[in-house]
């Protein structure tokens, strides 16, 4: 094959699934959006609902529609975006939840879909989505009669335990909310892992499930495979790549390796990152190309047919520090052109 391969470990994503929720007595949902965090919605859904998910979490109606085509009609799927203008024939056909943001959003859904499943998102201080407390103080009790599946909102550093805007929220979610009978929802996977007085009625775990940070005890989700296309010998004082960015110090052995920025490998990892050969590290030297990475292989001592990128010697987080981003950015730019395969650990 020519393009790289990404395994996708289904067992490990289910057994992320039953750690979180045995960290809580509440129910936990799952996030499945940006396509199951570039794994694959559907796949990840089918296994999280053999493990006892119930509730799952997307961020248009799209990709609501699209998920509730494969599970069928038991499920809540919801939608963080809410009602959109547009979204109505989406959300009713296929019995979407969405999450309402605004006022001008709960109206919509009043008048165009009166009596359909919706939830609420009040913004605790994060200023991203959600209504906020004079709003919220405007229409809570009208929105209340109507028996909303859930009201949620976001914490904005749950990744850093020791914020202080974690506590921040925490208390706001409490004032805004406390003696409502409505189930509640503030915590993501950081949220979780701060404990029992975040989990709330429902959890909503994401980066967790795909084996990624904060939650340092996940079974890793992902490999990537890429095959070599050509290994060339070069003198010492040779070039690789645009730019004459890297030069051999010594006689070396360079693959030249089928992915690139085109496949979600940043660009800002050049020079920076590391590709595996079983146990043996092999540099990435020279820039990051559209379509091609070179590889100092010289160490192993003979001609790779392919090398891993993600797998058991580097994670999602570790090659996300070498690019300075973030384990999601990782995940959700892998791109279309890997072919893809579920596996069990």
């Amino acid at each position: 094959m020519s393009t790289g391969h990404i395994s996708i470990d289904l067992s490990a994503v289910a057994a992320n699934w039953r750690a979180l929720d045995a960290k809580t007595t509440t129910e936990t949902g799952a996030v499945v959006k940006a396509d199951g965090y570039g794994l694959g919605a559907v796949r990840v859904a089918t296994a999280l609902a053999k493990v006892g998910a119930r509730k799952f979490f997307v961020a248009v109606a799209e990709e609501g529609a699209a998920l509730r085509k494969a599970l069928g009609d038991e499920f809540e799927i919801s939608v963080f975006a809410g009602h959109m203008e547009g979204d109505t024939q989406l959300i009713h056909d296929n019995a979407l939840t969405p999450i309402l943001n605004s006022v001008d959003q709960i109206a919509r859904h009043m008048k165009a879909l009166p009596k359909h499943r919706f939830g609420v998102q009040l913004d605790t201080g994060m200023n991203r989505l959600g209504l906020e407390w004079d709003d919220w103080a405007a229409v809570a009790e009208i929105v209340l009669s109507e028996r909303p599946s859930m009201v949620m909102s976001h914490l904005a550093c749950a990744d850093d335990p020791d914020h202080p805007m974690n506590p921040y929220q925490l208390d706001i979610f409490h004032k805004m909310t406390d003696g409502i009978t409505t189930p509640r929802s503030l915590s993501a996977t950081g949220g979780m892992l701060l404990g029992a007085d975040y989990h709330f009625d429902i959890c909503r775990p994401g980066i967790g499930l795909y084996g990624g940070a904060p939650f340092k005890d996940s079974r890793p989700v992902v490999r990537l495979d890429l095959p070599v296309i050509q290994v060339r010998a070069l003198d010492a004082g040779e070039v690789a790549g645009y730019g004459n960015s890297w030069q051999a110090a010594r006689p070396s052995r360079i693959a030249t390796v089928s992915a690139g920025y085109a496949d979600g490998l940043l660009r800002a990892m050049s020079d920076k990152a590391t590709l595996w050969y079983d146990d043996h590290p092999c540099p990435l030297v020279g820039r990051v190309s559209m379509d091609l990475l070179t590889v100092d292989v010289t160490d192993l001592g003979f001609d790779p047919e392919a090398l891993t990128i993600l797998g058991p010697k580097q994670s999602i987080d570790q090659l996300a520090d070498r690019a300075g981003t973030i384990g999601y950015e990782i995940l959700t730019s892998l791109g279309r052109r890997y072919s893809r395969q579920s596996v069990s650990g």
